[in-house]
């Protein structure tokens, strides 16, 4: 930072947002307004304030005015006044707790869970911040002062150039840089593909597995988009069933939340139907570089990049905190989804952007990805251990991948084990939250557990926890949707 510019801030002090209204005139109001401002703490002893010229021009009262008012206050106690030193608030002057502020004390608000062994986030204190912070300077460093202009609602070319080549390198994706748009990530991307009341470059019915995140089908609700669930079995979602809807979205990779793969022959099935009807496949490939028992999966875009639109971000790899995902659109829809975006960049960071670009270029990302890889087989290996040491009737499914275990419960004993978790401070998901309301596969009682999450010194205390809440062996466990034995 500028030191000129942090000496010139001394001098001319904090800005103050005052108040003056109530009887006596001008100056009797700006002593009530500062003494409020101590009091509440708005003020803090040591703020130096404005010179009597900055405020009076503020408030548009006379220089005079203001300084009658400052005198006042030091001379009750509230102000320090020195040579070169300014105006301050005395450090004897203790802010008042407002009664707001009491009642919150006296009935503390209540803090988050124990243990986090929700899905969907990774290790935030896993995040490397000393590699980011590289990427960023170099990015920012090497950035044309047009970075700092309104950005390109496709999103910078440095960040499209490098997503290019590293999904093609890792995920087996086919395309250029022309076909690719930046957004904030999934959710963002269906706002874009859909729009509101049906204004977006897609519309439905859109197919979707019958077990899913609530909230995306809340989204395409909203855009008044009719979604057709689709049974799942042990070879993934159910591609054979599709009719004439005119798009389908998957989790090809990696089930979400059931776990497993979809089998290749419904890869191959699904890009058949979608040329024979002129549809298009949303491929959501939320955690694919995150693969522990098996070969890599390559992506479905790859059998047909124009048939395929490829949904990534960094959301589970780095942090959701980014707000950075990306679009591989087939060459008819770019048109209409940038329309859609609009003329500038509204959401993802510009700067953000070009350091995601150095951060895949120097190979920073494939590093980083390795590390977090072996780190979470090593928790699910030391969930799948401690449940069948302290829970052997629990069956554990689709670990093979991702960063979530399903585990099967008693039939009618999900509701009570996910309360008597929220009472023992484990914060966990049910399965029966992700199933689509009009689904007639049958249900399955089961947990859907991250092992993500918590950080590494807190992980093995939230799978005793997870051990301890769960319900005995009452008969033969029932089975996870979609799943088969523990390593799918």
């Amino acid at each position: 930072m500028d030191e000129s510019w942090v000496n010139s801030a001394e001098r001319i002090g904090a800005d103050l947002h005052l108040e003056l209204s109530g009887p006596g005139g001008r100056r009797a109001a700006l002593i009530r307004a500062l003494r409020e401002a101590v009091r509440d703490g708005r003020l803090t002893p040591g703020t130096r304030l404005p010179a009597y010229r900055s405020l009076a021009a503020d408030l548009g009262v006379a220089r005079n005015t203001v300084a009658d008012a400052y005198a006042e206050l030091v001379a009750e106690g509230w102000l320090t006044a020195r040579q070169g030193s300014g105006t301050r608030v005395a450090e004897r002057a203790k802010p008042l707790r407002p009664a707001v502020e009491a009642r919150r004390r006296a009935s503390p608000r209540a803090r988050g869970p124990r243990h986090d062994l929700r899905q969907g986030t990774p290790d935030a204190s896993a995040f490397p911040r000393a590699e980011w912070l590289t990427s960023y300077r170099r990015a920012l460093q090497q950035a044309p002062n047009e970075v700092f202009g309104p950005g390109d609602p496709a999103g910078r070319v440095e960040l499209r150039e490098a997503l290019t080549e590293y999904l093609a390198r890792a995920r087996g994706v086919r395309t250029e840089p022309g076909r690719i748009v930046v957004c904030s990530g999934f959710a963002h991307a269906l706002r874009l593909l859909f729009g509101q009341g049906g204004g977006g470059a897609l519309s439905g019915p859109l197919a979707v597995e019958a077990y899913g995140l609530g909230f995306h089908r809340e989204l395409l609700d909203t855009a008044e988009v009719r979604t057709v669930p689709l049974p799942l079995d042990e070879r993934g979602a159910r591609t054979d069933l599709l009719g004439r809807e005119r798009a389908v979205l998957l989790t090809p990779a990696h089930q979400f939340p059931t776990g497993g793969p979809l089998d290749p022959a419904r890869r191959a099935a699904v890009v058949g139907w979608a040329r024979a009807r002129g549809a298009v496949i949303l491929e959501d490939d939320y955690d694919g570089e995150f693969r522990y028992d098996r070969k890599p999966v390559g992506a479905v875009q790859g059998l047909d990049p124009e048939r395929v639109i490829y949904l990534g971000s960094v959301s589970k790899s780095l942090s959701p905190a980014l707000r950075l995902g990306w679009m591989v659109l087939p060459e008819r829809y770019v048109d209409g989804v940038l329309a859609a975006k609009g003329e500038r960049e509204a959401w993802a960071s510009v700067p953000d952007q070009l350091a995601l670009a150095d951060f895949l270029s120097r190979g920073s990302y494939d590093r980083h990805v390795r590390r977090m890889r072996q780190r979470y087989r090593a928790r699910r290996d030391r969930l799948v251990a401690a449940l069948a040491t302290h829970a052997p009737h629990v069956r554990v499914t689709g670990v093979a991948a991702g960063l979530h275990a399903v585990l099967g419960l008693p039939p009618g004993t999900e509701r009570s084990t996910v309360k008597a978790a929220a009472w023992q401070g484990v914060a966990l998901d049910g399965l029966a939250e992700f199933r689509h309301p009009a689904t007639d596969m049958a249900a399955h009682d089961g947990l859907v557990v991250g092992y993500a999450t918590p950080s590494e010194h807190a992980y093995g205390a939230a799978v005793e926890a997870l051990c301890g809440i769960l319900p005995p062996d009452d008969g033969p466990p029932d089975d996870a949707p979609g799943s088969t034995r523990t390593g799918t």
